[in-house]
């Protein structure tokens, strides 16, 4: 038995509950937090000595047993599981395995498999995987390839997938979902499930790259979403630094996420930004928002064990997801009047001030880090001045 504030942990994990609360201070959580975690500590102890299971014998299959106990009694577990889980897997203390969710359902070795390809060996992040691995999933059951297996899935249940996404979805989420499904068959394909390449067979979802215009903020909209960052308040720091890297240097949500402690270089003042395919690359760190990250780290950015330059500002602290990021530009807008606004419109803003400002479209497309100077010409819609030298009379107009 082991005490621990007023929460009393029996059983198999009674040794945890001092370094457990500990850890658990560190990332930021109140005393009631503290205690509310401590609880499912006791109880997930408690359950396996009534159930007369060591903790290494835990899996994922006895994890989904315990939570589905807790739910008929009508208690709340939340996220806690999984910090719990991280952290008795990280002592040694049960399985590793077990505290991460597997894919169920008759396909989930291949899922599973494809989700270690993903990871492994294209270098996505994790929630990109999330998104892929869905996908396989969604064509796995339209295709009924549990029942009749891999090797009959044909052309034709790829097109029929395909456009009945097509039909369901928007364009860009559309053309998302067709890119995912061509990088599962290929998968499927290299790996020995189908004898026949299908990824061929995905018909194309109808998207023209330059038919469209992009969205973007004037510099006065932007000055509102800073302003409306409280830099009274600790929050208030952090979310108006990340509006300034977001609206100046024109990086997307993920790579603001992904800023670590030590991407910062102060005296040359520069930036390592984290982008796409695991790309590292220096960029200078202008005055004004350096300044900002500056401020928030002096006077913002709470004590915790994390090297994210940007944290949750309530437990756990850890750092924010792009999804987070893009949250607090989204709660800024609604903060300033402004009609919903993501993080990639700032970016796209960042483009366009430059572009306004007399830059060119290869020193935007430097700035943006773009893979193909094709993925720039975009912005040429937007360079106003530049369109008006090229542009011929109108027949019949005035000269």
């Amino acid at each position: 038995m082991n005490g621990c504030s007023d929460v009393r942990v029996h059983g198999p994990l009674a040794g945890c509950a001092v370094g457990f609360a500990a850890e658990l201070e560190r990332l930021g959580y109140s005393r009631s937090g503290v205690r509310q975690q401590l609880g499912l500590l006791a109880d997930l102890s408690g359950w396996l000595a009534a159930d007369g299971l060591a903790p290494a014998e835990l899996a994922t299959g006895q994890v989904a047993r315990f939570l589905d106990g807790r739910r008929r009694r009508g208690l709340r577990s939340g996220a806690g599981v999984a910090l719990l889980l991280g952290y008795l897997a990280g002592l040694g203390v049960i399985p590793e395995q077990a505290g991460v969710p597997a894919a169920a359902g008759p396909c989930a070795a291949v899922l599973e498999g494809y989700r270690h390809y993903l990871a492994s060996e294209r270098g996505l992040t994790g929630p990109e995987v999330t998104r892929h691995v869905q996908t396989a999933g969604m064509f796995a059951d339209h295709a009924r390839a549990a029942d009749r297996g891999w090797a009959a899935v044909t052309a034709a249940d790829v097109t029929g997938f395909a456009v009945a996404q097509c039909a369901a979805l928007g364009r860009a989420s559309a053309c998302k979902r067709i890119s995912q499904l061509r990088s599962f068959l290929r998968f499927a394909h290299l790996s020995g499930l189908t004898a026949a390449a299908l990824a061929p067979a995905v018909p194309p979802a109808a998207w023209w790259s330059t038919s469209s215009l992009p969205r973007w903020l004037p510099p006065g909209q932007v000055a509102a979403l800073l302003a409306a960052c409280d830099q009274r308040t600790a929050r208030g720091r952090r979310d108006f630094a990340i509006v300034t890297l977001l609206s100046r240097l024109g990086l997307r949500a993920g790579e603001v996420a992904a800023m670590q402690l030590g991407d910062i270089d102060w005296r040359a003042g520069t930036l390592t930004v984290r982008g796409k395919g695991r790309r590292e690359e220096k960029m200078p760190l202008p005055a004004d928002a350096g300044e900002a990250v500056a401020s928030y780290l002096a006077d913002g950015r709470p004590a915790a064990g994390s090297r994210s330059v940007f944290l949750r500002s309530l437990a756990p602290r850890h750092g924010l997801s792009a999804a987070g990021v893009s949250n607090i530009v989204a709660a800024a807008a609604s903060r300033a009047g402004l009609p919903p606004v993501g993080a990639h419109r700032l970016r796209h803003s960042a483009a366009t001030a430059m572009l306004r400002a007399g830059a060119s479209l290869d020193e935007v497309s430097q700035v943006l880090r773009h893979y193909s100077a094709a993925t720039t010409a975009i912005y040429a819609k937007v360079d106003h001045a530049a369109l008006a030298a090229v542009a011929r009379p109108w027949p019949g107009g005035a000269a």
